[in-house]
């Protein structure tokens, strides 16, 4: 379908932020965790997060993430006492029939250890807060494999540390002061899941060829949910019927909290609701606090290698930090150039050639930085473009399985990055996520099956913090 495209690099539609949101209603006066936490208690409704990369575990701490989803694991999680748990799918990095067709396996064997052990349960579908992601065939699929009947699908991209909220159905992406609808951003100009609307009622409908009309979705507007709370947030909820897509505003962590709680009072009342959202709604709907970021105490490592930075993102901020890290940090650097990572024959040697170098760091106790050259090398075909990413981020695990140190921490950027160090690099299959290291950026513990038991794991999203960011926290790791 033909959707009128905002022009891109017009500053038109470029807002102050705080001219924008002082014109907003103050947020709701009371905090909810409580009240979310003493529901989800009684309910003993379990939120079940099915993660489309790592980095969505950026707002939560003292939670489970699994990398299988076989039934016995599943049914597991579920016998704990823990409000969520997360499943790391991985999906943003596969063909769109590929990661269909995982959604539908992970839903039916949800509903298999669910019905086992008769628990109670509400799915949440984490995408990239950038809207990047396999919208809508990931929420298509999820509902027909947990059985259909779902009277609304919320939408909520709001990501606080990531500088990302919604008003007036318009999404920005906050950049020095400013707010940026985010088609003006580089996030739509993604090669794979690029788009063309700001406006989240047309981006449903650009994102559906049509299928769901701009005017048909319902919107959850910053006065309602500042003004009538919970509670009018779960009367207009009540309204939805046969899977209507709601999309929700947001700015401000308060704003999701009073959506979490009106989600439970409707679910109470025997709605059925789904959720596509950023990692900012998660943390409100299972109830978890905010906690200190962590500290080089509680990181502490008994290894004496140095730390092992990967960098496989793209986007322009992972490089700026990338260029501020060699800049101001003692770490070698070790560069793959992808235009010969693409070439059989030349690939495999520079691999080695890595893998030796890091080594040689590693056992010193000093530092250094995986990274791929810096040039972006596309196809104009998404599924090609796929491949390429696949490739690349397959050399970084092949250089990580080729060292034959043990670094003292890791430290992964970007979310394809991240998943694919996990899964095939440490062969992560439950993680322990301890907490932010910086704002937006957690740290899960290795289990014991890993290839590195207790390694202390950092995932830092690409898209994420200030240009100093990723040099200050290997900073703080090389002097903990």
């Amino acid at each position: 379908m033909k959707q009128e495209t905002e022009q891109v690099g017009s500053d038109s539609n470029i807002l102050d932020e705080a001219t924008l949101l002082n014109k907003q209603v103050p947020i709701w006066p009371d905090a909810l965790y409580d009240d979310i936490s003493g529901m989800l208690a009684s309910s003993q409704v379990k939120v079940v997060v099915l993660d489309d990369d790592p980095t969505g575990t950026q707002t939560v701490h003292g939670v489970t993430v699994l990398t299988t989803w076989d039934v016995d694991a599943i049914a597991q999680e579920f016998s704990t006492l823990d409000n969520a748990f997360y499943i790391l799918t991985n999906t943003r990095s596969m063909p769109t029939a590929q990661a269909e067709a995982l959604n539908q396996e992970i839903a039916q064997n949800i509903s298999v250890a669910a019905s086992r052990i008769q628990q109670k349960y509400t799915i949440v579908s984490r995408g990239d807060s950038t809207l990047r992601g396999h919208y809508p065939e990931e929420v298509t699929t999820l509902i027909e494999g947990l059985g259909g009947n779902f009277d609304g699908t919320l939408l909520i991209p709001y990501f606080h540390e990531g500088g990302r909220l919604t008003v007036n159905d318009i999404h920005y992406v906050k950049q020095d002061g400013k707010l940026i609808p985010v088609a003006q951003t580089e996030f739509a100009r993604d090669a794979v899941f690029g788009f063309s609307q700001s406006n989240m009622k047309k981006w449903v409908e650009e994102k559906t060829n049509g299928i769901v009309k701009a005017e048909s979705v319902v919107t959850l507007s910053l006065e309602l949910i500042r003004t009538g709370g919970p509670e009018a947030v779960a009367e207009k909820l009540e309204q939805l019927t046969n899977n209507c897509t709601c999309v929700v505003n947001a700015a401000h962590q308060r704003d999701v909290e009073v959506v979490a709680l009106g989600a439970l009072f409707a679910e109470k009342k025997g709605k059925r609701l789904f959720y596509r959202s950023s990692s900012s709604f998660v943390q409100a709907r299972a109830g978890i606090s905010s906690r200190p970021l962590l500290t080089a105490n509680d990181l502490q490592s008994d290894g004496a290698g140095g730390t092992l930075v990967i960098v496989g993102s793209y986007v322009p901020k992972t490089t700026s930090q990338l260029n501020e890290l060699l800049n101001q940090c003692d770490i070698q650097p070790v560069v793959l150039e992808v235009e010969k990572l693409l070439d059989a024959k030349s690939a495999g040697d520079m691999i080695s050639q890595a893998a030796l170098s890091i080594d040689e760091q590693i056992r010193q106790g000093k530092d250094a930085v995986l990274y791929t050259s810096r040039k972006l090398v596309t196809s104009k075909d998404d599924e090609n473009n796929l491949a390429i990413g696949q490739k690349v981020s397959q050399s970084l695990i092949s250089t990580l399985h080729a060292m034959k140190s043990i670094p003292r921490y890791i430290i992964a950027k970007g979310g394809i990055t991240s998943s694919d160090v996990a899964t095939i690099g440490l062969n992560i299959q439950r993680a322990h996520v301890k907490g932010q290291v910086s704002p937006g950026v957690p740290v899960w513990q290795c289990g014991p099956e890993s290839r590195f038991p207790g390694l202390n794991y950092v995932v830092f999203p690409g898209n994420v913090g200030q240009p100093e960011t990723l040099a200050q926290v290997v900073t703080m790791l090389s002097e903990g």
